[in-house]
């Protein structure tokens, strides 16, 4: 029986090892594939022409006026995004899921509404509030006349609508390392006399420090490489990196330009993100008692703290819910009323979702976006769920931790550059893809959306590790459990939220992708980022116009029942299986 025993778990272990070793080759596959090896292909064939150093491009990048002050531009929102959104965002969680304030609820839906309404569909919904022909514009020029109607231009412009347009991050993670707060730590802070600020200052944020830098780490990246809000809002006044970048590789003459202008890009990021892991390797605080006890939420002693409180969170909520209550009613209006943006009863349509809902040609690309969304939402949390597992168990293994870093490329890069990277490098049949083409191909689409979300995910994810209390795993192991029993059984349930969540924020991020859509779709296949971009252009017409507001409503109501899958039966269904709710 003994020598049974000891041949099954020889066994065992050889089929461990062997599944891992296939496990982690796949992995080093996809990352050669579909980030290392285009990326350096398409930079190096840029920087090096001939065998010769490319320096005229360099020269051409910094004697150029307009490409030093859109380097300029992108830095000085990247370092004022990430102050601004991260208060924004902290203090939306803060209101809705640690302090006791009254219509949270309400509150939370208004704060989750960028979630479902993003990137050219957002700014399109801040200019019918705040554009020329925006209601709050136009309420504010009857009142005063002489106001330049203009006026939601430039920087500020920008600024305030990326800062209310990415804090959605903060309501997923943010919220979900509040709820795992120990309340038991929280009480004995109290009885030690201990002020809420104190407790905030002491306690709370050093437990969430882990999510509050991923949160840094994206909200520098999005701001660094910031697309629709400085295309739509920015005007010629403030343009940034990557419009520009998109404009050079869209010349058969100037990727080299867009190659140097990514590699800026790429160094102000490596910049950051060295800093902040050094920083986060330092210390973890680990929010853990012998008896856990759920978070409750805190009420507010001080009367005039919670008046001031209440009021700016309510400020925040007509902030975040103009933008889609617009997009809705405009949606139901006649072109002549979307023109002169004027809400009425005469100018009520049902034409637009007629046009759009009756033929395959117009709903396609949702369908379209929504398949190939779907498919990247999974295989990204699924790759980094290996990755991050096998870093975990294996950290002295440098191998193993060496994974991680082709993961951040995506943030070191413009999307566009990987994409121009695929259509360069895989323009004929490659031994890397198998013998196949990108050219022509439709698969490419869900790897590419796949790639762009990488990075968050990969830091979502090993955020949740970090904040993982190992003496679970540590019993389940002494109790004889094998490394996959105790991944399925005791990890994955305890993630469940972050990895439901994930799964649809980057559903949500791709559903209408276009940066890397516009260089890899097939016109027979156009996703729905593309059609709404071409409807966005300014030789587009009204009723081109009209349609994208009903793209966005359908938009949003996609990625509506996605979060509610997560926090609506998605957290119900955690619930049975015991995991920690949403």
């Amino acid at each position: 029986m003994a020598e049974m025993n000891r041949n099954r778990t020889l066994k065992q272990k050889i089929t461990a090892n062997l599944t891992n070793i296939l496990l982690i080759g796949i992995v080093i596959w996809f990352l050669t594939a579909f980030l290392v090896y285009p990326v350096a292909d398409v930079i190096i064939d840029s920087i090096w022409v001939d065998g010769t150093f490319n320096s005229k491009a360099f020269e051409m990048i910094f004697t150029s006026e307009r490409a030093v002050r859109a380097v300029q531009n992108s830095i000085l929102l990247a370092i004022v995004l990430t102050f601004t959104a991260n208060v924004v965002g902290t203090f939306i969680v803060l209101v809705t899921d640690y302090f006791d304030i009254k219509g949270a609820t309400i509150l939370r839906i208004a704060f989750m509404s960028t979630l479902v309404l993003g990137g050219l569909v957002l700014n399109n919904g801040y200019l019918f509030v705040y554009g020329e022909t925006g209601v709050v514009t136009q309420f504010l020029a009857k009142i005063f006349p002489k106001i330049d109607i203009g006026w939601f231009n430039g920087f500020p412009a920008v600024l305030f609508v990326m800062t209310f347009g990415v804090t959605h991050n903060h309501t997923i993670f943010l919220r979900n390392a509040i709820s795992d707060l120990d309340m038991n730590i929280i009480d004995a802070a109290r009885n030690l006399g201990s002020s809420q600020w104190e407790i905030l200052k002491g306690i709370v944020f050093p437990t969430i420090r882990p999510t509050i830098i991923t949160l840094i780490i994206m909200t520098f990246a999005t701001g660094l490489g910031a697309f629709a809000a400085p295309l739509m809002v920015g005007g010629k006044e403030f343009q940034t990196i990557t419009p520009l970048i998109l404009t050079f590789s869209q010349r058969p003459g100037s990727q080299d330009l867009a190659a140097i202008l990514s590699i800026i890009l790429g160094l102000s990021q490596v910049i950051l993100l060295l800093v902040l892991t050094i920083n986060e390797r330092k210390s973890n605080f680990v929010n853990t008692s012998k008896s856990p006890s759920k978070f409750i939420k805190q009420k507010i002693k001080n009367p005039i703290a919670n008046f001031i409180i209440h009021t700016i969170a309510y400020v925040l909520f007509v902030i975040y819910l103009l933008p889609p209550v617009m997009v809705i009613l405009f949606s139901f209006m006649d072109t002549s009323a979307i023109t002169e943006g004027i809400l009425s009863l005469d100018g009520f349509t049902l034409e637009h979702y007629n046009n759009i809902l009756s033929s395959a040609s117009t709903y396609g690309p949702l369908i379209r976006s929504a398949l190939y969304s779907g498919v990247a939402a999974i295989v990204s949390v699924l790759i980094c769920l290996v990755v991050v597992r096998f870093m975990m168990r294996y950290k002295s293994n440098n191998l193993v931790q060496s994974l991680e870093l082709p993961f951040f490329i995506p943030w070191l890069l413009p999307s566009v550059l990987i994409a121009l990277g695929y259509v360069l490098t895989y323009d004929s049949p490659n031994p890397l893809l198998f013998g196949n083409s990108v050219i022509g191909a439709t698969w490419i689409m869900p790897i590419a959306y796949s790639v762009v979300v990488l990075p968050q995910t990969m830091r979502y994810i090993k955020a949740a590790y970090l904040s993982f209390n190992t003496s679970l795993e540590d019993a389940s192991k002494n109790l004889g459990a094998s490394g996959f029993r105790t991944f399925f059984q005791i990890i994955v349930p305890i993630l469940f939220p972050t990895i439901l969540a994930l799964i649809a924020l980057n559903f949500n991020t791709n559903l209408a992708e276009y940066n890397m859509s516009v260089f890899l779709y097939q016109p027979s296949s156009t996703p729905i980022g593309v059609v709404i971009q071409q409807n966005s252009a300014a030789t587009a017409t009204v009723d081109s116009k009209a349609i994208n507001l009903v793209y966005s409503v359908v938009l949003m109501i996609v990625s509506s029942l996605s979060i509610y899958f997560v926090y609506g039966r998605g957290s119900k269904v955690n619930k049975r299986r015991g995991g920690i709710e949403s």
